[in-house]
């Protein structure tokens, strides 16, 4: 990245049902499943429930009723912080590796209008140099704040000791709140696990690279040929987090063509998800859906398969060009050339989303300085 400061065209929608991937991983199979899925898992996920099953007593010759699930949050905005965790419990050690502390590999804030016609997700960068906030620690104590830290110590500030999921999570959306202004409704955590047994679930995911991916021996055991192939969990995950190494942005030890990489697998396993039609395959939907909702970690109001049915109908008929994938405008830190920070103009994606505005659609031509990552996703040389 140039010392320059770098702006990037800011919104950028899809022409089809891919623009599902920008909200990541947990809302994607949210969005695609619906009402459905969430009926499906009803039973499985809140069994602790005292249920009097007499559907049996009852006959097959009965009325029907079709009711639409309502979405709780109807007329309100939502703004709903995913983050990636790289945790290493004992099964994500055996992703990884050993690790002393834990960290938020993504991060992203998805903002869904009150009128539920547009849909922006804000990718933060990891690398980013920011001011932090004071948190509450996993183990009882505090953390002090910081004026310089990288964005994703947040997480395992807040983590601390005990790598508390909650703690990390209650430190990760107070920093972004007060570095954005913007109030976080609810969140999401996602565990690599649970990226491996969704993948699973699914049967694979097929991608098309561009060219041959190569990771580093030291870090990574990934390594691929170019063109169609079908990953399973274990290598979607490696995919997923690979930074050093060659193909596909690699060579530049980025966490942003990373970012990049990531939408470009998510695309793939959207696309996936809606050519299968899941709906008609009630055992495969099943274990999608099982897999989708025990992978995460989320806040109450999005804890129940009630609310995420509702919230997901209110949404099918959002436009898809109106579901736009924001990218913050970034230059590089002055004291570290292999860090970022957020540029000025970053300010008015914030106010735009405490306003609960839609995203300016983008121009054919970048801004004077800019530099155009239309072409970017995923493609050899990523001028990340």
């Amino acid at each position: 990245m140039p010392a320059t400061t770098r702006l990037i065209r800011h919104a950028q929608p899809r022409r089809d049902h891919r623009a599902l991937r920008a909200t990541g991983l947990t809302l994607a199979g949210i969005l695609a499943f619906g009402g459905t899925a969430a009926a499906m898992v009803n039973s499985d996920l809140q069994r602790s429930l005292n249920v009097q099953n007499i559907d049996g007593l009852l006959g097959t010759d009965r009325p029907t009723i079709v009711e639409d699930p309502s979405d709780p949050y109807a007329g309100k905005q939502l703004n709903i912080l995913v983050m990636g965790t790289d945790l290493r419990d004992a099964e994500n050690e055996a992703i990884a590796g050993k690790a002393d502390t834990m960290a938020s590999d993504t991060t992203m804030l998805v903002h869904i209008s009150g009128d539920r016609k547009n849909v922006e997700v804000v990718s933060i960068p990891r690398d980013s140099m920011v001011a932090l906030p004071a948190c509450t620690t996993g183990d009882g104590g505090t953390s002090y704040a910081s004026d310089y830290a990288m964005f994703n110590s947040a997480f395992a500030l807040g983590g601390g000791s005990a790598q508390n999921l909650e703690t990390a999570a209650a430190c990760t959306i107070k920093a972004v709140e007060q570095l954005t202004g913007v109030r976080i409704t609810s969140h999401v955590v996602l565990k690599m696990t649970g990226v491996v047994d969704v993948v699973d679930a699914l049967g694979g995911v097929e991608v098309d690279l561009p060219e041959p991916i190569h990771g580093d021996k030291k870090y990574s055991n990934i390594d691929l040929p170019a063109g169609k192939q079908t990953l399973d969990g274990r290598t979607s995950i490696e995919f997923l987090r690979v930074r050093k190494g060659t193909g596909m942005g690699l060579e530049q030890r980025s966490d942003l063509t990373r970012i990049t990489r990531q939408q470009f697998f998510l695309d793939a396993m959207v696309d996936q998800i809606l050519s299968q039609n899941l709906v008609t395959d009630s055992p495969k939907l099943y274990g999608v859906v099982k897999s989708v909702l025990a992978a995460i970690s989320t806040s109450p109001d999005l804890g129940t398969t009630s609310a995420l049915a509702g919230l997901a109908f209110s949404l099918k008929d959002t436009p898809s060009e109106n579901i736009v994938f924001t990218e913050l405008p970034l230059g590089t830190d002055p004291r570290d050339k292999n860090r970022v920070v957020w540029l000025p103009e970053a300010d008015e994606i914030w106010q735009r989303i405490i306003h609960d505005e839609p995203a300016p659609k983008p121009t054919d031509e970048p801004t004077d300085g800019a530099t155009d990552t239309s072409t970017e996703k995923a493609t050899a040389g990523a001028n990340a």
